[in-house]
């Protein structure tokens, strides 16, 4: 009877609501034990070495920090835990696992949910159908997909690892990312929940309403917005495409920068640069290290180039190639205004105008762009010079000041201008040259200095003002004012007006001389072969027998001449258009030292006898300022 009592007892006790902690026979490796803290029903067996307890009804186990809850468990051995229904580990305060069933291992500290499985870490959330979770270090993992949510932003993998500690998470394969700014795809990455950082490990591409980013490596700050993608990096919008060795983008500053290799196009614009950075809010653009900026037809080539989209101005520093057909320009420093159409380069300043077949080398240049506009003075030799390209025959020319403008009229015979009818290629090729002061000319067939002059690319024509001098092998040619022009880039004529003064030395020892107001002196293939001198002409040439032998002096005043010119330029015959007045001295009788022409100055010593002369300067010439537009008539001269 009491054996009875005692049994019925002891069933109650052990299927009431006490709190107890079986005990198992035999060692259990300490700090593996799981306690019960509280279950509604336990059921104790034992078969052979293994204990079992069978609990059920709001189960509440523990291990150390860790807390389990759950409908019902089965422990094996004080360290296996089986829970059902309702699981819930709760690890601190601020994480708690929900699954439908666990299995947890006393000794390893692992547990495997299973279920609609949810990890709690403050705002963070994990969902998945199966998850490890390691008490002792706090690693969660899993490896059949997973969703964590943390404030706005959703990501998703296949496999995957959360650090309760540090607040990091681990995705790796099949990886897809969500927030309100972005969709992602990649295959692994690191988000630390903390920070809202996302690192990127492997081939990734960024999604937005308007862009695409693709790379291999970098990190997104979603809380600052701010982000570093490298590793075959590249970026599209609309039809812009960017790629970098790192594209760096901060959303607050609304600055993109992008370094190594970095090259961004468009449709009409493409910049190239070690660095390239660009401020969306001023609408700049910042090129650094091999920098290139093209925009429809303008290349700009230097170090470092700053453009300002919205102003129209860009600024270069380091040797600067820009290319503006017909236009080339290449400086030091260039700087251009769009508002003002106008610019400076600065420092060892190279500008050729392919169309024209003309460059000019100087220390400075300005230059508008509208209106085709450069004014070049200084240089390495202190002067700006002037080329006029012509293989193996260029023309060089120097003075204080270029200028070169457009040539967008023409002079008719009256000396009226009026808008040239011509078609766009001809008149871009067209342009007008201003030099002034002290300008001086080399080429191989004629030389010339004067104060200032005009020069016509479309004729070919030269204007000399102010005290201008010509030489042209043996010939030293002077008036008040000179037009030279040339014909296949020969010198092919002379057009003198006023005062106009021509030595022609003979056998380097007798000076011929013309002298006359107007004088027109023809060439061919740079010989000179005849001159027309026109108001109270006079002229003084040494004539010479059929053997080549001086016979005498002869001295002529007629109101007008033709002088035809031989070999060396030797005079062959005069012709005298109205009655002359002669005189023929004898050679052995004559001064030849005193037998000079008023006006006559023999000027050897002012002519530049390589292209290096042109940048001397012999004193002040009658300072001038040239003519806007050379205005002759070069097919009826003026008598």
């Amino acid at each position: 009877m009491y054996r009875q009592l005692w049994l019925i007892g002891l069933v109650l006790m052990v299927l009431g609501g006490i709190r107890l902690q079986a005990q198992t026979p035999g060692p259990v490796k300490e700090g593996s034990r799981v306690k019960v803290n509280y279950s509604d029903k336990l059921l104790y067996d034992k078969r052979g070495e293994t204990t079992i307890q069978r609990l059920k009804g709001n189960v509440e186990l523990k291990q150390d920090s860790v807390y389990m809850y759950c409908d019902s468990a089965i422990i094996e051995n004080e360290t296996q835990v089986y829970a059902y229904g309702n699981v819930v580990i709760q690890q601190g305060d601020s994480l708690k696992i929900f699954a439908d069933e666990a299995q947890y291992d006393g000794e390893s500290k692992i547990a495997n949910l299973l279920g609609r499985v949810i990890l709690v870490n403050g705002d963070r959330k994990l969902y998945t159908r199966r998850l490890d979770y390691r008490t002792d270090t706090r690693v969660a993992y899993y490896t059949n997909n997973a969703t964590m949510v943390s404030d706005s932003l959703s990501l998703t993998s296949k496999v995957g690892y959360y650090y309760v500690a540090t607040k990091e998470a681990q995705f790796r394969e099949k990886v897809t990312a969500e927030g309100p700014r972005f969709r992602l795809k990649a295959d692994s990455l690191n988000y630390n929940t903390e920070s809202k950082v996302v690192d990127f490990l492997g081939p990734t591409i960024i999604t937005t309403d308007s862009s695409k980013v693709y790379c291999e490596d970098g990190f997104y700050d979603t809380a600052n917005n701010r982000a570093e993608f490298s590793g075959n990096a590249q970026y599209v919008k609309n039809d812009q495409q960017a790629e970098a060795d790192t594209i760096t983008y901060d959303d607050n500053l609304k600055i993109y920068s992008l370094r190594g290799n970095a090259r961004v196009e468009d449709s009409t614009r493409l910049a190239i640069g070690n660095l390239i950075r660009y401020d969306e809010l001023q609408d700049t653009t910042f090129l650094q290290g091999n920098a290139r900026y093209r925009e429809k037809e303008q290349d700009i080539n230097s170090e470092i180039i700053s453009y300002n989209r919205k102003k129209g101005t860009f600024k270069t520093l380091g040797r600067t190639f820009i290319s503006d057909p017909p236009n080339l320009m290449e400086a030091d420093q260039i700087g251009f205004d769009d508002a003002t159409g106008f610019g400076l380069a600065t420092g060892n300043v190279m500008w050729r105008d392919t169309a024209a077949e003309l460059s000019i080398n100087s220390a400075r240049a300005e230059y508008g762009k509208k209106t085709d506009y450069l004014k070049a003075t200084g240089g390495p030799k202190g002067r700006p010079e002037l080329i006029t390209i012509a293989e193996g025959d260029s023309l060089f020319l120097s003075a204080d000041t270029l200028l070169a403008v457009k040539d967008t009229l023409i002079t008719t015979k009256s000396d009226t201008l009026q808008a040239a009818q011509r078609d766009t290629v001809q008149a871009d090729s067209n342009r007008i040259l201003h030099a002034y002061h002290n300008a001086r000319i080399f080429k191989k067939d004629f030389q010339a200095v004067c104060d200032s002059l005009v020069y016509s690319t479309r004729d070919s024509l030269f204007a000399l003002y102010g005290n201008p001098i010509v030489w042209s092998d043996t010939s030293q040619f002077t008036a008040d004012t000179m037009y030279i022009t040339l014909k296949n880039k020969k010198i092919d004529k002379i057009i003198m007006r006023s005062n106009s003064f021509i030595i022609v030395i003979s056998d380097g020892t007798y000076f011929n001389q013309i002298k006359a107001r107007n004088v027109v002196s023809h060439f061919v293939e740079s010989n000179l072969k005849r001159m027309d001198a026109f108001g109270n002409a006079e002229v003084i040439y040494y004539a010479k027998d059929d053997g080549g032998a001086y016979v005498g002096v002869n001295k002529t005043e007629c109101s007008e001449m033709v002088i035809r010119f031989g070999a060396k330029n030797a005079v062959e015959k005069i012709t005298f258009i109205t009655e002359p007045k002669s005189t023929l001295s004898p050679m052995g009788t004559t001064n030849h030292r005193s037998l000079r022409l008023k006006g006559f100055r023999w000027e050897v010593n002012t002519r530049p006898l390589k292209r290096e002369d042109i940048f001397l300067v012999f004193g002040t010439q009658n300072r001038t300022q040239p003519a806007n537009r050379i205005k002759i008539n070069t097919d009826e001269e003026e008598k």
